[in-house]
């Protein structure tokens, strides 16, 4: 995996630079030693490290705002990171660049139940949220499965989902505003409480924008009442294609549950045994359903899908009883990567989307590649809007392992786009899927993307080497920078 080479000048400058950042920000907001820098190495992603020049950890929007002053004016690399558990590598270091941590940052400025929003900063957990509302009924959408530990900055970065995006959308459907900082220093906002304001969409760009375009210091979220009633229903299969095949009718039935997921039987076999959740471990899928609103809704639909599952084979169906119940279904579900771990010393989790009535064909070809290659996998997915995560498990230590991983992660990859899908669904491009981006876009799309991360960083300091595969810069692009009116090298002729 080629990342920038870094800049030897600047290497040679960091004791300078430390000091420099450690005068800009209070006593223990800059970490410089050595030891302490490797707890920064890398994301979720851990196949690819490098420890950066320094991390700066900044508690406001002022602060984060010098930082970033300093960096633009002497050209020091920037990588924003939020908890760290991205999967993508979109939070790997560079051994020339800072980390600019987002951790303290970490409070819930605003409740505004009347308007049904709150206002946090970025470092606040994404289940601290629904916690800090949840005695009034409410509670925030989005729910990644490592909601108790990513933050909502990096939900924002990387456009997050969860189990129940599928009713209630992505990160990007539940914002109402930003605070960001430009690399200048610049503190901006877009959106807030109000309705939508005319112009650009400014905060629709910055969502999913992988920390290339600015970082973000506040943000305004839409908080969502509790239905009045919520049941899970575990449906088994005797195929994964079956469960596939009921994933789609039940959509084309026009039925949008609150959340509905797949897990083969790899995943709920040692997912079973890791949480003790009651699944069944004689079926080759399991599908979980949760529908939700008035009582007498929920009856009627749980009666519908499970005819549907029954028509496609379902040889199991249990109906959650209790709210403690259909929390346990979820916890299984939610801790099916961890689980993984058990199994196997290593494993990549993919994040690719299909559209869901070709489900049944790519976890055949999916199961195809896997003798292919010579890799156990695993399948755990949202599966109404088909967004998958196969988990290919490998032996690091194994000499050639990683690279059979890599390959056969971009087989995956490559399969998605093939069948009118694409790359990524929540997890973002980062350098896990950087060099597979010609596959889904040709080049004047990928020129018309660079020409944006230039308009808001034209020197290439925020996140360079993630998202574009040549890793271009903007002078690459043929992008130039006019400073106080006047060209760089005027005495060179210009056509």
């Amino acid at each position: 995996m080629e990342m920038p080479p870094p800049d030897e000048g600047l290497l040679a400058r960091r004791a300078e630079i430390a000091a420099d950042l450690e005068a800009l920000l209070p006593p223990g907001c800059v970490v410089v030693d050595g030891a302490a820098l490797k707890a920064y190495e890398s994301d979720g992603l851990t196949a690819y490290r490098q420890v950066p020049l320094a991390v700066t950890l900044p508690r406001s929007t002022a602060e984060v705002a010098a930082v970033l002053r300093y960096c633009h004016e002497n050209k020091v690399k920037v990588v924003p990171r939020g908890s760290g558990t991205g999967l993508s590598g979109g939070a790997l270091p560079l051994a020339d660049g800072i980390i600019l941590g987002l951790g303290k940052l970490n409070k819930i400025l605003e409740v505004d139940l009347p308007n049904r929003c709150a206002r946090v900063q970025p470092g606040v957990t994404n289940l601290a949220i629904s916690q800090a509302v949840a005695h009034a009924g409410f509670y925030y959408a989005p729910d990644p499965s490592s909601q108790i530990a990513c933050s909502i900055g990096g939900n924002v970065a990387e456009n997050s989902g969860g189990v129940h995006c599928l009713k209630y959308g992505l990160t990007t459907n539940n914002l109402l505003g930003l605070e960001f900082v430009t690399i200048e220093g610049e503190v901006l906002r877009v959106g807030g409480k109000h309705l939508e304001a005319g112009g650009y969409d400014i905060m629709g760009l910055l969502t999913g924008s992988e920390g290339l375009l600015g970082v973000v210091t506040e943000v305004t979220v839409r908080l969502l009442a509790k239905p009045a009633t919520a049941r899970a229903v575990l449906l088994g299969f005797p195929t994964s294609e079956a469960a596939g095949d009921c994933v789609a009718a039940v959509i084309a039935a026009g039925i949008i549950p609150g959340g509905m997921e797949i897990m083969d039987k790899p995943a709920i076999h040692c997912t079973e045994a890791f949480v003790n959740a009651g699944y069944p471990l004689d079926v080759e899928a399991l599908l979980i359903v949760e529908l939700d609103g008035p009582p007498v809704e929920v009856d009627m639909l749980i009666e519908r899908v499970s005819k549907i599952a029954a028509d496609r084979g379902a040889s199991y169906n249990r109906v959650s009883t209790s709210e403690a119940e259909r929390a346990n279904f979820w916890a299984g579900r939610k801790a099916a990567f961890p689980a993984i771990g058990r199994i196997s010393p290593d494993y990549i989790c993919m994040d690719g989307t299909i559209p869901r009535r070709r489900l049944p064909e790519v976890l055949r070809r999916m199961s195809e590649l896997s003798v292919q290659h010579g890799l156990r996998l695993a399948n755990v997915f949202h599966a109404g809007d088909g967004n998958l995560h196969p988990l290919i498990m490998f032996d690091a230590n194994k000499p050639g392992d990683t690279e059979k991983a890599e390959a056969f992660g971009a087989d995956i990859l490559r399969l998605c786009v093939e069948v009118g899908g694409v790359l990524t669904g929540e997890h973002g491009v980062g350098i896990e899927k950087r060099d597979l981006m010609p596959t889904m876009f040709n080049e004047t799309d990928l020129d018309q993307q660079l020409a944006v991360k230039c308009a808001f960083d034209p020197d290439s300091l925020l996140n360079p080497g993630k998202v574009f595969p040549q890793l271009a810069r903007c002078a690459d692009a043929g992008w130039m920078k006019v400073s106080g009116g006047a060209l760089p090298h005027p005495d060179l002729p210009r056509f």
